[in-house]
Order: C-alpha cells, then structure tokens, then sequence
C-alpha cells in the first residue's frame, strides 16, 4: 500500500522584520509601484548584508515550518511587483507616471518613455543565494506581463497589449536565467488579471505563454485578490482564471480560504497541478491542524491529490512574523493529517 503525500509551499513573501523595514512606512505605501527606499531602516551602506541576514531567517522558518518548496520570503522587496518592474530600460524613475483605481485612488507607478528592456539580471543573485542556503526545492517569483503593463503609466506604446508582450519578452529572459541560477520553480504573479477581465481575454494567455516560452522547469502563476491588509471585502469568484487552463504553465496558485471560493471551479483544470489556498491571511487566529485539513478535503471532491499543493491564500508579507509561522505549521500539520489518509 503506498501513500500519497500532499506538497506544501508558500506564495512568496514572508514578513520582514522590524529592524530591517519600517513596518509602518511599509503600510503606508500600501504595495507600492515605484521605489520607496524610506521603508528600509538600515543605511545603503549596509543594506544588502542585512536583507541577507534576514533572508537567512526566513529560509530557517520556513523550513521549521515543514514547507516543502520553499522561497526566500522576497525580503529584499519593497512590493512583490516594483524591484522588478523599476529595474527595466525605457522608464522614466524620476518622475513617475499614476494609475487611479475604481475608487478613485491615484498610485504612483512606473512611467513607460522608451522601449522595455531587461538589459541586466535582476534576481539571479536572490536565488544562487536561495540555492545556496537550502536542499530544499526552490520556488522564485517575478511579476507577470499582464500586471506589469497594467501597473504602468503607457506613454511610448500604441497600447497596452503592445506594452505586455514587450514586458513578456523580459520576463522570459528573467525566467530562463533564474532556472539557470538553480530554481526548480518560476511563478508568474498576476493579480490584476481578475481586475481587468475584459482586457486580460484578449490578451493575457498569449503574452504569459511568451514570458514562459522555452522555460527548462516547471512555472506556476498566482492569482488573488488583493493583500488582507489591504482588501478586505473580497468575491467569492474569480472573474479570470479558468481560461489559464489554454496557457502553458503548469501549476496555478488561487486565493481560496478567505473569499470563500467555490471549489467547484476546480473541475475546470483538467491539465494543471492547482495551489491552493487553505490559510486565510485575513482571520488573525491561528488555524488549526483539523480546520487546513477539512479545507483540503473539501478540495479534493473536485481535484485528484496528484494535482493539488497546499499553500497560503497569498504573501504573508503583512503578518506579524509569529503568526506567519504558526499559520505555516498549521498548514503543513493539517497537510500531513490528509496525506495519511490517501492510500492504494
């Protein structure tokens, strides 16, 4: 009789600690587009020492936790989304452009003036350091072509999709070299594929699959809705997600337990390995064990074991750093308790 056991990973970010940002600035700035260097307490100087220092702490939480596939809890970002969207050729960094959301509140992000050109590395250096401090398997993250072209201010491309595929085509170059440095897995984060639907059926598969094209390992990409710090009130659904099953990439990371997602949406993937969300960031008590198993299994009705990793909803960057844990190893314990019950 042989066993089936359930893999574990996080979505990417883990909470910083105090000594290294300004967790105050941090919330301030929201998820912020452009660089905000005043989040960070320690002097240029000494800057990428400390974030490796802090680094190393979240690799060893997160392999106490008992997380199978790992990160390094993105601690060297200011946001998911802007270390790599301002290090591209063909932005203006000194005067940034804004987007205004639906509730009509302005963001600085980045200003598109020329062509978009990845002419250097960007995160290689995070993961040889990742592959060098674990035996784990490694997952890295890089923001999407969608959600990069959606966080701009377009001022040189006829439109946005043109500005996508450009942003694809540095993804791609980012991808290859972060499996070349010693990643097992690359994920693409897309959140703003369900806030632009419309936008995203015409053009988002075609440019994922170009920032994905000829990648040597396995891909994933992270849909959400939003950091619980900052989205409170969320859908119960996803107005973008089952045209993924059309792309390339082979495992898609979906926030389920705090919106309350009907899993039944599940049956749609019949080719992709699903992540799925049992950690609800929004709820400050703890899960336990029992609660992240019966989430699994209520997964399970509509998706087989082989084709299922548990993780939590989204980046735990916002938590306070012991309940970040706590929730990681009520994550693991309650994905052992499932795993043994899956037997020949």
């Amino acid at each position: 009789m042989s066993e089936t056991r359930l893999l574990t990973t996080v979505v990417g970010s883990y909470p910083q600690p105090d000594w290294l940002v300004d967790r105050e600035a941090l919330l301030r700035n929201r998820v912020p587009r452009i660089r905000v260097s005043d989040i960070w307490r320690i002097p240029e100087a000494h800057l990428e020492a400390a974030q490796d220092d802090a680094t190393r702490v979240a690799i060893r939480d997160l392999e106490r936790a008992g997380v199978d596939i790992i990160t390094d809890g993105e601690i060297r970002r200011e946001s998911y989304s802007n270390r790599f969207a301002t290090a591209l050729e063909g932005i203006d960094l000194e005067r940034p452009g804004q987007v205004v959301s639906s509730n009509g509140i302005a963001t600085p992000v980045p200003r598109v003036v020329g062509p978009i050109r990845r002419v250097q590395p960007v995160q290689v250096r995070d993961v040889e350091f990742l592959r060098a401090h674990t035996d784990r398997r490694i997952k890295v993250t890089v923001p999407g072509p969608f959600t990069l072209a959606q966080q701009a201010q377009n001022e040189y491309y006829p439109d946005r999709e043109h500005l996508a595929m450009d942003y694809a085509t540095c993804v791609n170059q980012e991808v290859k070299a972060m499996f070349a440095a010693g990643a097992d897995i690359v994920q693409l984060d897309e959140p703003w594929l369900r806030q632009n639907p419309d936008e995203a059926r015409h053009y988002a598969v075609r440019a994922i699959d170009k920032a994905l094209e000829g990648a040597p390992g396995p891909t994933a990409l992270h849909l959400c809705f939003g950091y619980a710090a900052v989205v409170r009130d969320k859908p119960a659904g996803y107005a973008f997600l089952t045209e993924l099953e059309h792309s390339v990439v082979d495992q898609i990371s979906i926030e389920a337990a705090q919106p309350q997602l009907d899993l039944a949406m599940l049956q749609a993937f019949a080719t992709k390995t699903m992540i799925l969300g049992v950690l609800d960031l929004g709820d400050q008590r703890v899960e336990t064990p029992e609660v992240v198993a019966a989430r699994i299994r209520a997964a399970l009705s509509h998706v087989p074991p082989e084709r299922l990793i548990v993780a939590p909803d989204c980046g735990m960057k916002y938590l306070p750093r012991d309940m970040a844990y706590k929730k990681l190893r009520a994550m693991t314990l309650g994905a052992a308790i499932v795993s043994a019950s899956l037997s020949d």
